[in-house]
């Protein structure tokens, strides 16, 4: 009712259900802890002001959407009529928009305070990242989820983008040993301090 009304107040919403204003009002204060409802007030032309709910953008993200699929369809359209190097074009510029993004909130750690925020700046985008220390100079990220999988399993450079990403943020050799795009059930990044081990981009997220 909230998705097709825009805001409703719990009486409204009381008639329309067939159920009791005190039944609601319990629903209601679940969806509004959840952060999923808000509440608000409008005016009426008489009496007090009506208390209204509405969804939270963490609300309306529980119904459908597909925006990978326009995605795909924007980028297939591209590569038809630029070639796939536009394509690949815009990857870079995101993964320059990306370093300049972060690289100020990076500077100044030492390197294993360069992974340990790489792996939160990384779940504030849904990667479900977490990093492990081997020794002083070695590291692992791994991440456990792709917000544009379906993207990065269609267009590789993609993934060759955040390779170079992390190295240029980190300042680091990093090889990725494991790829969601691939196949593997998450993503592996070995990292090293540098000039103490080999590059290789193999594919993965993006």
């Amino acid at each position: 009712m909230l998705k097709t009304d825009g805001e409703l107040s719990a009486k409204a919403m009381s008639e329309r259900l067939g159920i009791t204003l005190m039944a609601v009002r319990r629903h209601l204060n679940t969806l509004e802890r959840d952060h999923l409802i808000e509440s608000g007030t409008v005016r009426q032309p008489m009496g007090r002001p009506m208390s209204v709910y509405r969804l939270t953008p963490g609300g309306d993200d529980y119904f459908p959407k597909n925006y990978h699929a326009v995605a795909l369809e924007l980028l297939a359209e591209l590569a038809h009529d630029s070639g796939e190097d536009k394509v690949n074009r815009l990857f870079d510029l995101r993964q320059r928009s990306l370093f300049n993004q972060y690289e100020s909130r990076l500077r100044g750690k030492d390197l294993a305070g360069k992974v340990a925020l790489l792996s939160d700046i990384q779940n504030e985008s849904g990667y479900m990242a977490e990093w492990d220390k081997i020794n002083e100079n070695k590291f692992v990220l791994t991440e456990y989820n792709c917000p544009i999988a379906r993207i990065a399993n269609q267009y590789n450079h993609a993934c060759a983008c955040e390779l170079r990403l992390f190295e240029d943020l980190l300042g680091a050799e990093v090889e990725r040993t494991s790829c969601l795009a691939s196949g593997d059930r998450k993503c592996v990044y070995r990292i090293q301090a540098a000039n103490g081990g080999i590059r290789s981009a193999k594919g993965g997220t993006a």
